[in-house]
């Protein structure tokens, strides 16, 4: 399932090539023909991520509200123009604003193109006419022949401005919904460090885990308590504080959980900077140009079962909670 980095940067490729635009919508597979009636035509003004969902805004107070889910994706198709922001061909980042993220310059060492296709640095560069899909493992984009392309796979809905097309399959959610459906949904989520990244989110987070019986574990995956963490950054945020999955949260002090949600805001920075879910820290450049092109070497715990703790050698433990898969070490996290 795509984690929340993804739908930002996802987010974003829309701020760069929709937004401003009149937009023609379509349901080639024909589950949203009437979503895509009411959205045809109109311009779109705004492209917002919170957490794992997505918010694109239309004129007439319109919204299409997308979770991708697990095996949703967006592929962009045509004279595709990255995001500046993400990067450019030398692989600088820079700011955009509230609707995205704060993003800081990052090392330009950062661009390593990961074989199993996790990031979209491949894309990066001038216009050009490709493809490219957007999900949890972005793919490089390939060349196009003709514009707009035909439809590949059962499309939900298609957006087609006169250069570019985003064509969306598998999504768990696609509705069109008005300013005040809208609101009632964010309100629903907890806060995302990267639209909320003040004081009164920690303290919402913090309020929220610290009431609760219900394991920390299942705590971080839950979207009402904060959103936008998935499997992957909840293994990995879990490990990073030393802190075991089964622990109640209003039993965890409340120094680890504060520690959880900046800790969180951190990652999720790197993530949507690079396009790839990197939890290590202090890596000296060799060892982090080889874990930003392999996954093996990126995670301290997750997809890890039975190889030795990377800190104190015991086995990485591999149990079903919340029916999802989680990677802890034993010891670390007694």
């Amino acid at each position: 399932m795509p984690e929340g980095h993804s739908v930002h940067r996802i987010t974003r490729q829309f701020e760069r090539n929709f937004v401003g635009h009149v937009v023609r919508a379509s349901s080639p597979q024909g589950r949203f023909a009437q979503g895509a009636a009411e959205l045809d035509g109109r311009r779109m003004t705004d492209a917002r991520a919170v957490g794992k969902q997505m918010f694109l805004g239309f004129e007439g107070d319109r919204w299409l509200r997308v979770h991708l889910g697990m095996y949703g994706a967006w592929d962009f198709a045509g004279d595709i123009r990255m995001d500046a922001t993400i990067a450019s061909a030398n692989g600088r980042m820079g700011q955009t604003n509230q609707q995205g993220t704060f993003l800081e310059q990052p090392n330009p060492d950062a661009v390593v193109f990961d074989a199993a296709g996790e990031n979209s640095l491949h894309s990066i560069g001038a216009p050009r006419r490709t493809r490219l899909r957007m999900s949890e493992s972005e793919k490089e984009g390939n060349e196009l022949a003709d514009f707009p392309p035909e439809p590949v796979g059962q499309v939900r809905v298609r957006l087609l401005t006169e250069t570019v097309s985003a064509d969306l399959r598998g999504p768990t959610a696609c509705e069109v919904l008005d300013p005040a459906q809208v609101e009632r949904v964010v309100a629903k989520l907890g806060p995302d460090p990267l639209i909320d990244p003040g004081q009164a989110a920690e303290d919402r987070f913090a309020a929220s885990v610290l009431k609760k019986p219900t394991p920390i574990g299942l705590l971080l995956m839950d979207q009402n308590v904060v959103a936008g963490i998935g499997n992957v950054y909840r293994a990995e945020l879990l490990f990073r504080a030393r802190q075991n999955p089964h622990t109640p949260g209003r039993l965890v002090p409340e120094a680890h959980v504060r520690h959880l949600w900046r800790d969180w805001a951190k990652l999720l920075r790197i993530g949507v900077e690079t396009g790839q879910m990197m939890t290590m820290d202090d890596l000296d450049p060799e060892a982090y140009r080889a874990a930003m092109a392999n996954r093996a070497d990126r995670h301290w715990v997750y997809k890890r079962e039975g190889l030795p703790c990377r800190v104190c050698g015991t086995n990485i433990a591999l149990e079903e909670m919340g029916a999802r898969k989680l990677y802890w070490c034993p010891y670390c996290q007694a």
